[in-house]
């Protein structure tokens, strides 16, 4: 039973006390989440040859197309979750629940047969070397055997967040974490498994996760508790969840898809460009998962607030949420930058690797504050139940811009560098942040400036 001293108080008291404290855990949890991969790269980076790093390196956006899309499905659990919560209606919350499974097992299926079936398709489109496609298309078939339990841990983790509770799911990504780098290691040194190693552990790693959640969630001793015989689609939930979460999955999966555009035309440069962007790109994802956790903070503790009629603190979420990201990718981003060529080499020993690698790294180090701040606009955009106006927005700013900036500048002899293809991020998000911004001003009017009567609980 958790003492109510412990839980997170969303609706009342200072802010910045209740915001980090949901905030940080939830950014360590991410950070252990981005070690799964950054273990398989600094492995082979290591242990296997430039072209098994440039391998599991050209996959990255690949395997994040189809992990965002239930990803972003799992937005809808959250902000549902929260305001049943925030309106105390605890009949409803159950079904969000057991729906939420239900629906977390369908996505991850989705997910596995479209990536085992098509992945040596879009790694061809993607214009993957010859000599790295057959260890590309090794370790995706095997990753992707992946995607049912991380699809289901989402949605598990999705709800424990709506609760307040963002320490499970670290203490969770901690044990699975610790055993993907020991399996890691073991696989690729002892066994010389070399890409298929990797994969393997991460696939082992994510089952561990998804099991810690559902055994967390089934013994729980409110609403939210699982009984696996009630888990089923209730095709009511079922379309609010999809109204917010498919919107959510949608940005995703076009950041994903214009993120691959960027990645074929990394993959022009060769092998060595490749595997220093891949080294690069790691290091980056530090920057932006620790920026990114203050956007699912701002999306839960503006859905509980509007659950809970709460009206009046949502401003102030959303620039206490903004603030914090900022701050927080200006710090990180700079620290990134001065202690580039030390962190590269984590995932790499190539000088040459290293070298492209510093170039992309200086390009978007600092400037990822201005990602924060369009990560943080959209998960404020979502928490007022609109998904669909970010997702549009996203397409047409952030992945309608980089793709005309490749397809237009980046064509030109002179312009034709490694270096100016990454400018494309940093003015990306510069624009789509200010558009998010008008949005929300748009979409904050249909709640009104200030609290109403608490509602009473539905038991």
């Amino acid at each position: 039973m958790i003492l109510k001293s412990k839980k997170i108080d969303m609706l009342d008291g200072a802010l910045l006390p209740s915001m980090l404290r949901f905030a940080l855990p939830l950014m360590a949890s991410s950070v252990l989440q981005l070690l799964f991969n950054a273990s398989d790269i600094a492995v082979v980076g290591h242990f296997g040859s430039t072209h098994s790093l440039a391998a599991v390196g050209s996959t990255t956006t690949l395997v994040s197309l189809l992990t965002n899309f239930f990803i972003g499905l799992s937005i809808g659990t959250n902000v549902l979750a929260s305001r049943c919560l925030g309106a105390k209606d605890f009949k409803l919350l159950r079904h969000v629940v057991h729906t939420s499974l239900a629906l977390g097992l369908i996505a991850g299926v989705f997910s596995a047969s479209v990536g085992l079936t098509q992945s040596e398709r879009i790694l061809t489109w993607m214009q993957t070397p010859d000599s790295v496609l057959p260890l590309s298309l090794t370790y995706t078939r095997i990753f992707f055997f992946g995607m049912v339990p991380t699809a289901i841990y989402n949605f598990g983790a999705a709800i424990l967040y709506a609760n307040g509770e963002t320490k499970k799911p670290l203490i969770f990504l901690i044990v699975s974490g610790i055993t993907n780098v020991i399996l890691n290691l073991v696989f690729v040194i002892c066994f010389n498994m070399d890409v298929a190693g990797v994969a393997t552990a991460t696939v082992i790693a994510q089952t561990l996760a998804m099991t810690l959640v559902l055994i967390s969630l089934g013994k729980r001793r409110d609403s939210s508790r699982i009984f696996i015989n009630q888990i089923r689609l209730n095709w009511n939930i079922v379309w609010n969840i999809l109204k917010l979460g498919v919107p959510a999955g949608f940005q995703s999966i076009v950041f994903s898809l214009s993120n691959m555009v960027i990645q074929s035309a990394i993959n022009s440069f060769g092998p060595v460009y490749m595997a220093g962007a891949a080294a690069s790109q790691n290091v980056d994802c530090f920057i932006w998962i620790s920026m990114n956790a203050f956007q699912p903070t701002a999306t839960t503790f503006i859905s509980r607030n509007i659950g809970a009629k709460r009206y009046a603190r949502i401003n102030k979420i959303t620039r206490c949420a903004l603030a914090c990201a900022f701050v927080t990718g200006i710090i990180v981003g700079s620290f990134a930058v001065f202690f580039g060529t030390l962190l590269l080499g984590v995932y790499t020993g190539d000088p040459a690797a290293i070298s492209a690698g510093l170039l992309r790294l200086r390009t978007v180090g600092i400037p990822y504050a201005l990602c924060g701040l369009m990560d943080v606009m959209t998960g404020a955009l979502r928490g007022l139940g609109s998904s669909f106006v970010p997702a549009v927005i996203a397409l047409l700013g952030a992945c309608g811009l980089r793709l005309a900036w490749i397809a237009t500048l980046f064509q030109i002899p002179k312009y034709h560098t490694f270096t100016l293809l990454f400018l494309s991020y940093p003015v990306s998000w510069a624009v789509t942040a200010v558009v998010l911004a008008a949005a929300y001003v748009i979409v904050r009017r249909k709640y009104p400036a200030h609290d109403e009567p608490a509602p009473a609980p539905v038991l």
